[in-house]
C-alpha cells in the first residue's frame, strides 16, 4: 500500500495497491485534490480524495490486472444512489469501475474502502451516482418494474422492436421541499402541486418504437384534494344518517360538490426531451391517467433521453413549464450553501474559512465550537453550488491572510463537494499597524467570487489566478476586524519613564478582583456606568466572547488609562460602583486600597 503525506507531520492513507512487489516499486501514488472540479459530472458527487497512480520509470511494463482500494466517506446513499471509482486519463476520458468489494478493512486498516480490478493508470476518485438500472427488451416484449423504485414501471408490447433492444435508466427523486422552495421563490410556479421523479433513458440500438410503451410512475396527489375528498366521504356518511333533510336541497348540495370537484381538480402534463440539444418540451398529445395511491400512467410512442411528469392545480402557460421544468433539473444538481469564516478564541489572528451545505449549517458551528472557533463574522446568506464548483476568495483592506505564515496576499480556493467539508486554516495579520488609526481595530474584508465549472479550464495543473477579478461580480463580502497591538516603544535610559508611585504595578490585582466580583453577579457592561466609547465596549466584547471576568477587567483595564496619571482612580471607581447600585463593593474597594491590599 501507498501511503501519501498531508504536509502537517501526518500520514494519510491514500490507497491500497495489490500487485506483485516489483510493480509496485514503480509505482507512484499521490493525492490531487485540486483538481477534483475535473472529475465530476452533474448528479455525481466525490466522497474520496481524488488519487492520481503514474509509472516512475515509463521502461517497466505493470502486469495488469492490478487491484486498488480507495478510502472514501460517503452519506445519504439512498436507494437510489450507488458507488462507484471513475478512473480519468491523460485526455480526460472517463471510465466508470464497479467495485468489487466495500469492506471495511485494509490490513490493520480499519475504514471504508472501494476496491476495483484495474487495466490502466490515471486519476482515480470514489463517487456516488445514480444507479444505473440495464435491461434487454425482447422481441416478444417485456414488463419491467425497476429495482430503484418498484412504483415505476415499463411495458413494452410484443414486437415493440424489431430486434432485442438494451435500455439503461436512471431515476433522479424529486423532493416536495424542493418542488415546494422553486415555488416560493418563483410566483409563476404557484400552481404547480408536486411532479414525479426526473427519469433518464438511454436507449443506445436507436430502434424506432413500432409500439406505443405504457409507463407507469408516482407523482404525489395535490393534498388539498386528498383533504377534500375526505370531507366528501364524511359527508356522505353524514348524508346516508339525514336522508329525509337532504332530499329538500338537492340541488344546493349537488352545486357545492360540483363546484369544490371543478376548483381542486388537477391537470397533468409530460415534459422531456429527444435530446439535449433540443431541449424540453411539452408533449400535450400524451394523455396521462390518474392511478390510484398517486401512480400516473401514460403511453409514449417515441424514445425521450429523460422526462418528468408535473401536476398543477389550475391552468399554467407551456412557457412556465418548460421554465419550470430547467428551474427543476438545475435545482436537483445544485446544493444551497453558505461560507463560513471563524476565529480562533484564544488566537484572532488563526481563522478557518470553510464551505458548508446550509441543511448541515447548524451542526457544523457546532462542531467549530467545539475546536475553539467562534464568529463574528457570522456565516453568509445562502447560495447555489453544483458538485465541483469553487470559491475564490482574497482579503481586501487592512488585513491580508497566509497558509504558512510567511507568504501574505495570495488568492485561496475552496472546492464544494456536498459530502466532502473543504477547509483553509490562515494566519491573518494586518497590512499597515498605523493604519485604521481612528479605529480601536484593523479593518479588512473577505471577498468570496464563484467559479462555475465550465469556468474552469481542462489543465492537469491548476494554478490559482493573481487578477482582480474584475470580469465578474463578488459572490459574497465578510468583514473581518483584529484587535490593535499595545505598542511598546524602546526608549534610551536616559529618556524612560519612571513610575514613583509603586501602587500604580498593583491596580492590576485590585481591577481582576473587583472584575471576579461583579461577574459572579453577572453585572453587564454598560450596568457599570465607565465613561467609555461604544466601540471600547464593541472590542471587549470581541477580544473576550464568552468570559465576562474578562470582559469586565479589559474594561476596566481601558478606563483606567483614559485617566491622567493625576486622577485618583479609587475616588472615581468608588463613585461609579455607589451608581450602579454596588455600595457594598465601593467600600470594600476603599478599604483594600487604604491597607494596600490587593489580593
Amino acid at each position: 500500500f501507498l501511503v501519501e503525506g498531508s504536509g502537517k507531520n501526518e500520514c494519510e492513507v491514500a490507497c491500497f495497491i495489490k500487485a506483485p512487489a516489483t510493480a509496485l516499486e514503480n509505482l507512484k501514488c499521490k493525492i490531487v485534490n485540486d483538481i477534483s472540479s475535473l472529475v465530476v459530472d452533474d448528479s455525481e458527487e466525490l466522497v474520496s480524495n481524488v488519487i492520481g497512480i503514474e509509472c516512475s520509470d515509463d521502461d517497466k511494463t505493470i502486469p495488469f490486472p492490478i487491484n486498488i482500494a480507495i478510502p472514501f466517506t460517503s452519506c445519504f446513499r439512498g436507494n437510489y444512489r450507488e458507488i462507484v471509482v471513475k478512473v480519468t486519463d491523460v485526455n480526460f476520458q472517463s471510465n466508470y469501475l464497479t467495485p468489487i468489494s466495500l469492506e471495511g478493512y485494509q490490513g490493520n486498516h480499519k475504514e471504508t474502502f472501494a476496491e476495483v480490478k484495474i487495466y490502466q493508470l490515471g486519476v482515480f476518485s470514489v463517487l456516488s451516482c445514480l444507479k444505473k438500472q440495464t435491461f434487454t427488451v425482447p422481441k416478444v416484449g417485456l414488463s419491467q418494474k425497476l429495482s430503484v423504485d418498484s412504483r415505476i414501471s415499463f411495458y413494452y408490447p410484443p414486437e415493440t422492436f424489431s430486434s432485442p433492444a438494451p435500455m439503461q435508466l436512471k431515476v433522479q427523486p424529486i423532493e416536495p421541499s424542493l418542488v415546494s422552495t422553486l415555488k416560493a421563490r418563483h410566483d409563476m410556479y404557484h400552481s404547480v402541486v408536486s411532479a414525479s421523479a426526473l427519469v433518464y433513458v438511454q436507449h443506445p440500438s436507436a430502434q424506432p418504437f413500432n409500439s406505443s410503451v405504457t409507463i407507469t410512475l408516482p407523482c404525489p396527489p395535490n393534498p388539498e384534494k386528498k383533504r377534500e375528498d375526505e370531507t366528501e366521504h364524511a359527508r356522505a356518511i353524514r348524508a346516508t344518517v339525514k336522508r329525509v333533510a337532504t332530499a329538500y336541497h338537492p340541488r344546493a348540495v349537488s352545486a357545492s360538490l360540483r363546484k369544490n370537484g371543478e376548483n381542486l381538480s388537477d391537470t397533468l402534463k409530460l415534459l422531456g426531451h429527444r435530446n439535449k440539444e433540443e431541449g424540453w418540451k411539452v408533449f400535450d398529445d400524451v394523455i396521462i391517467q390518474n392511478a390510484r395511491n398517486g401512480l400516473v400512467s401514460f403511453e409514449l410512442n417515441e424514445h425521450l433521453e429523460s422526462f418528468v411528469v408535473i401536476r398543477f392545480s389550475f391552468l399554467l402557460e407551456n412557457t412556465y413549464l418548460l421554465l419550470f421544468a430547467r428551474a427543476l433539473e438545475e435545482a436537483v444538481c445544485s446544493t444551497m450553501a453558505n461560507v463560513i469564516l471563524y476565529r480562533k478564541r484564544e488566537n484572532p489572528y488563526k481563522i478557518v474559512v470553510l464551505l458548508s451545505a446550509s441543511k448541515e449549517l447548524t451542526c457544523e458551528l457546532q462542531n467549530l465550537h467545539e475546536e475553539g472557533y467562534f464568529g463574528p463574522p457570522e456565516p453568509t446568506q445562502q447560495f447555489p453550488l453544483r458538485e465541483g464548483e469553487q470559491i475564490h476568495f482574497r482579503f481586501r483592506g487592512n488585513i491580508f491572510a497566509s497558509e504558512n505564515g510567511k507568504d501574505f496576499g495570495k488568492v485561496y480556493r475552496l472546492i464544494f463537494h456536498s459530502q466532502r467539508k473543504p477547509r483553509l486554516k490562515l494566519q491573518i495579520k494586518e497590512v499597515d499597524e498605523f493604519g485604521n488609526h481612528s479605529s480601536p481595530h484593523y479593518k479588512g474584508t473577505a471577498v468570496f467570487y464563484k467559479i462555475t465549472r465550465e469556468m474552469i479550464t481542462k489543465k492537469w495543473e491548476q494554478p490559482l489566478p493573481y487578477g482582480e477579478y474584475q470580469h465578474q461580480s463578488p459572490l459574497c463580502k465578510l468583514a473581518l476586524t483584529l484587535p490593535k497591538h499595545e505598542k511598546f516603544i524602546n526608549r534610551p535610559q536616559s529618556t524612560r519613564r519612571i513610575s514613583s508611585d509603586s501602587s500604580e504595578a498593583l491596580w492590576d490585582n485590585l481591577l481582576y478582583w473587583l472584575a471576579e466580583e461583579l461577574a459572579e453577579d453577572n453585572t453587564s457592561l454598560l450596568a457599570l456606568r465607565l465613561p467609555v466609547r461604544r466601540s471600547v465596549l464593541q472590542l471587549v466584547r470581541l477580544k473576550c466572547p464568552d468570559n465576562l471576568t474578562h470582559q469586565i477587567y479589559e474594561l476596566l483595564c481601558c478606563w483606567k488609562k483614559t485617566l491622567p496619571r493625576s486622577a485618583d482612580k479609587q475616588q472615581l471607581l468608588s463613585r461609579y460602583l455607589r451608581k450602579s447600585g454596588r455600595s457594598d463593593l465601593s467600600e470594600e474597594l476603599c478599604f483594600k486600597w487604604q491597607n494596600k491590599v490587593f489580593t
